[in-house]
């Protein structure tokens, strides 16, 4: 009874086998009619129908040759072909469900348009490795088609003049749609360097962050500012950051309090600080005030006491960390 069984079974078309043969005989029966026939059965069918499938499938194969005109302007970049192909019918299947063929016009002249819309919504949407402004995007594509465009023209690469004014736009804006196109195709920092007998990758030639360019920047920021500074309060500086040595210490050395020396460094930090950060005198104090909760009833004696040197001296870390170097420089 196995036996019978499976012959039984072996002589039994696949449901794939039977389900093709309808769709390719519904096929055979609408391969006659023209584009607008085959759009109405499409509009008129539902989505699931096997008849509105076998017309969209006419359309596509009809117009396989459309879609690859208009992608071929976009081949040989960094999206392969067979993708740009399938980003194309796409955009074709957009036009076949959108086409009235009861307004007038072809489904060809409809769908072009509609076909080069969709590759290049492609390209700006998840084309780029990295975030470009979507104005600079299309600008990429419009100084691309101009170039082409005016070599032919004018018989030479144009330059940058001629791109401007063939867009009406400026030449910043045609060298920021240039390095925009450069940022189109990336490369791996692992890639070989051409022309490099040693093998040498292009990470090999990145520069790493020069922390000691900042140092430099603040040591003349400080050194500008430096000769504003009253003469104890030099002193301190230099007891305290240059000397390494405590309040306390400063204070028997100067022979004054370990309290007056902490408002004399609060002074000079408080000074300081604004004209190393770039802040005006104004918006420092509104800073302050806002840090610590001021209110505009509170008076200018609650104000000053509300921003207390310590607080002038742990806001601009950097100045605590490289005041040392600089005030050595500056002597």
């Amino acid at each position: 009874m196995t036996t019978i069984s499976s012959t039984k079974t072996a002589s039994r078309p696949s449901a794939a086998a039977v389900s093709a043969a309808p769709a390719d005989e519904i096929r055979s029966s609408l391969a006659g009619l023209d584009d607008a026939e085959l759009l109405r059965i499409a509009h008129a069918q539902p989505r699931g129908s096997e008849r509105r499938a076998a017309a969209c499938d006419l359309l596509v194969r009809r117009h396989r040759g459309l879609v690859r005109f208009c992608a071929q302007r976009y081949m040989r970049r960094s999206e392969s072909d067979e993708d740009l192909m399938q980003v194309g019918y796409v955009g074709l299947m957009k036009a076949i469900n959108n086409f009235d063929p009861a307004r007038g016009g072809s489904l060809a002249a409809y769908a072009q348009p509609t076909i080069i819309g969709e590759i290049k919504r492609h390209f700006r949407d998840k084309g780029w490795p990295v975030h470009i402004k979507r104005s600079a995007q299309e600008l990429v594509l419009e100084v691309r088609e101009a170039t082409g465009h005016l070599t032919q023209e004018l018989g030479r690469p144009p330059a940058e003049s001629d791109l401007a004014h063939y867009l009406g736009v400026s030449g910043g804006d045609v060298r920021d749609a240039q390095f925009a196109a450069m940022a189109f195709q990336t490369s791996s920092l692992d890639a070989p360097v051409v022309g490099r007998p040693d093998g040498a990758k292009l990470a090999d030639l990145i520069g790493g962050e020069d922390r000691r360019v900042e140092h430099m920047l603040t040591m003349q920021a400080v050194a500008t500012h430096w000769g504003e500074l009253p003469a104890r309060e030099r002193a301190i500086l230099l007891l305290r950051f240059n000397g390494d040595l405590t309040q306390s210490e400063i204070g028997r050395q100067l022979g004054i309090s370990q309290m007056q020396v902490s408002r004399l460094l609060s002074h000079a930090f408080g000074y300081l600080r604004p004209r190393l950060l770039g802040l005006e005198p104004r918006a420092l104090e509104a800073e302050l005030l806002g840090e610590h909760g001021v209110g505009p009833r509170q008076t200018r004696a609650s104000a000053a006491s509300a921003r207390p040197g310590r607080a002038v001296r742990s806001s601009p870390a950097m100045l605590a960390a490289e005041i040392p170097a600089a005030l050595a420089a500056s002597m």
